[in-house]
């Protein structure tokens, strides 16, 4: 029925029209200013229904955009370090230079023989061992929103379930208050010696 009274606005902030750029620019793990990397590992070991709804998605963006020239992406697993901590295999791998010149101090150097300014404060890649685990048994298992499966729970073994046994009798408590006094003992009864009874003597008149 037709109210005449004004619809409530929701009381928190107005749909964003860009979600997926607002969520991509607090840069989750594996993203950076350019692309989004999901591990194939983890997304494979899903849940099944997060699986059929990420199909889908990825099924309507691979068909609208499947006319560009996609190239071959390489991944290479990286972390950031600054450049003076790197040794000279890292070194060579970002392509920089390090050299002592006449004056005894430390240069470093690009590929076109640059000199690099402020190498303290300069931050480069370099690349690592993959973190992320390789395949899970089980990609339907019961897997938390963040982070990885929680430990699995261990089960009973199959069978009846065992019987407690029945409590035992409780313990008798004593009566609060004094404790009663005991009446005295009546003494023993002597007892006759034993042995022969001894002789009567006749009495004469």
């Amino acid at each position: 029925m037709f109210t005449p009274d004004p619809i409530q606005r929701h009381a928190g902030p107005p749909a964003s029209s860009t979600p997926l750029r607002d969520y991509l620019s607090a840069l989750p793990p594996g993203v950076d200013g350019s692309y989004a990397v999901l591990p194939r590992s983890l997304a494979e070991m899903m849940p099944l229904p997060w699986q059929q709804q990420m199909a889908h998605l990825l099924a309507e963006f691979h068909r609208t955009y499947a006319h560009l020239g996609w190239p071959v992406y390489r991944v290479v697993p990286s972390r950031r370090e600054r450049l003076v901590d790197l040794d000279e295999d890292q070194l060579a791998e970002v392509g920089v230079i390090m050299e002592i010149d006449a004056d005894g101090d430390v240069v470093y150097r690009d590929r076109a023989g640059k000199r690099i300014d402020d190498p303290e404060q300069r931050v480069v890649l370099v690349s690592v061992l993959d973190p992320i685990p390789g395949n899970y048994a089980n990609a339907n298992q019961n897997t938390p929103a963040r982070g990885f499966p929680a430990p699995p729970q261990p089960y009973p073994q199959s069978g009846p379930l065992p019987v407690p046994p029945p409590p035992g009798p409780l313990p008798v408590q004593p009566p609060s208050g004094p404790l009663p006094v005991q009446p005295p003992s009546a003494p023993l009864p002597v007892q006759p010696p034993s042995g022969p009874l001894p002789a009567q003597v006749p009495h004469h008149r």
